[in-house]
């Protein structure tokens, strides 16, 4: 895979980008129990886990998977939208379509749909 081989021609390091990506997720999510008046310890209890889980979640050096996100917006009510997007910014040529879209189902039957 191209992102495995960094120092390589055309390949990349995953390392920071991935790390930056940790960093949001884990600052949106803590914004959302924020927003929710929620602490760790309650999140923890909606996803069965020990608190001390959740604080390795919430730490930012954990490589969450997908599955583990999607139990985390679930337990929320929650939803998660993923989007790739041309790093330069310019969007002249990439259209906002399924193609370049990723969104999760809704969490639950209540949680309100976010397709655009």
């Amino acid at each position: 895979m191209a992102w495995r081989r960094s120092g390589h021609e055309g390949g990349h390091d995953a390392a920071p980008a991935g790390a930056r990506l940790a960093r949001q997720t884990t600052a949106s999510l803590a914004g959302l129990l924020a927003e929710r008046d929620m602490t760790r310890k309650d999140l923890a209890e909606q996803l069965g886990v020990s608190p001390g889980r959740v604080s390795q979640i919430l730490s930012g050096d954990e490589n969450l998977t997908l599955r583990s996100l999607a139990a985390v917006a679930e337990s929320l009510d929650a939803t998660i939208e993923i989007t790739f997007r041309d790093a330069s910014g310019d969007r002249k040529h990439h259209h906002d379509d399924a193609s370049t879209r990723l969104e999760t189902a809704p969490a639950s039957p209540l949680a309100r749909s976010r397709r655009h």
